[in-house]
């Protein structure tokens, strides 16, 4: 064979009559291309036997398949890149495409569709951190709020790439910078946040947290797009959480017994302003009959004084009489005649003549 060694133990060079490159005698001039390759025939020929026509065929094999390598089919839920060198070349769509061979070009193919989980204080089997998504470290998931209690966050962040070129280039490890910005966005959020308004309602601090963290991650050009904001659990620590609940029902039983007094007070207050304003009235209604009477009463007597001052003594029989007949008219009456003398019968029994006449109409 002409690699074989030659009796001085030493390599023979194939493409030169002087000493091989790297061997003991000097270095010689590099041969050109074109006796680059002819010697290579040559050295080929010695090889395959069968002249120039095999050696062409089996060059051509050669190249047909390293061609025939770049061919790839990307799937309906993915997008490519190509790479050319290491570096971007173009973004491919689904179906068949072609690329120069390695080590020209490669492809990078995602799934643009799918949807990825990244949990943020999951808690795994036998009470071990999830490893899903990102590394859930201890204490992750307890957080400070507003009102400086401590709660429990864990809750689950679901993505989808939107731009392959921006999600390989733009960030280095994808999964863990979206688990980052989450738990970051999200404490931010808790710290703005009573604990009874996280308690009570999720869905609130769910929107925000989705919107915040797609606004922090467009300003890195990550090319990822969030989906939804899931928080599986938000309550305090396990270590407070029976003096915590404890707290929330003093609270609620404070909360029930205010809402009874303005429920007790709002029936009670309207009653009595009603019978308030009803005595009001029955005493406008008496002040004015009293005073009217008296009004009354005040003119009658001047008239009476003022006929009093032009006859004095025909007012004085005149009141005598109505007097009289105010006082006696509802009374049995017995007229005496004091001139009668001394008879039997000194005086006239008008009562026992009134009785007798109505028993007899009756």
């Amino acid at each position: 064979m002409p690699w074989q060694n030659d009796g001085n133990g030493e390599k023979p060079n194939p493409w030169g009559n002087g000493p091989r490159r790297g061997g003991g005698g000097g270095g010689g001039e590099p041969p050109h291309i074109d006796e680059f390759i002819k010697k290579g025939q040559e050295q080929l020929k010695q090889v395959l036997p069968g002249g120039k026509g095999v050696v062409g065929l089996v060059l051509l094999v050669i190249i047909a398949l390293w061609m025939a390598s770049g061919f790839y089919v990307v799937d309906t839920n993915e997008n490519a890149v190509v790479l050319r060198f290491g570096e971007y070349s173009e973004t491919t769509l689904p179906g068949p495409h072609w690329h120069f061979p390695t080590p020209i070009e490669s492809v990078e193919k995602r799934g643009v569709t799918d949807k990825n989980l990244t949990q943020i204080g999951a808690v795994g089997v036998q009470g071990r951190p999830s490893r899903r998504g990102a590394t859930a470290r201890l204490g992750q998931n307890q957080m400070l709020t507003q009102d400086e209690n401590i709660v429990d966050v864990r809750f689950n962040v679901v993505w989808k790439i939107s731009n392959l070129r921006n999600y390989l280039f733009k960030i280095s490890d994808q999964e863990s910078t979206v688990a980052a910005v989450s738990e970051s966005v999200m404490r931010e959020l808790v710290g703005k946040t009573p604990i009874i308004s996280i308690l009570r309602d999720r869905g609130i601090l769910q929107v925000a947290a989705k919107d915040a963290i797609q606004i922090t991650l467009n300003k890195y050009e990550a090319g990822i797009h969030i989906l939804e904001v899931q928080i599986q659990e938000a309550e305090a620590p396990a270590e407070v959480k029976e003096a915590f609940l404890d707290v929330q029902r003093a609270k609620s039983d404070a909360q029930r017994f205010v809402n009874d007094a303005n429920k007790y007070r709002n029936e009670v207050v309207p009653k009595a302003e009603g019978s308030a304003e009803r005595l009001t009235q029955l005493a406008e209604g008496y002040r004015a009959q009293i005073v009217a009477g008296a009004e009354g009463e005040a003119a009658r007597f001047l008239s009476v004084y003022n006929q009093y001052t032009l006859a004095k003594d025909v007012t004085k029989k005149r009141i005598y009489l109505e007097t009289m007949e105010q006082i006696l008219s509802g009374m049995d009456k017995i007229i005496l005649d004091s001139n009668a003398g001394s008879g039997a019968v000194p005086y006239l029994p008008l009562d026992q003549l009134g009785k007798k006449r109505d028993g007899g109409q009756k």
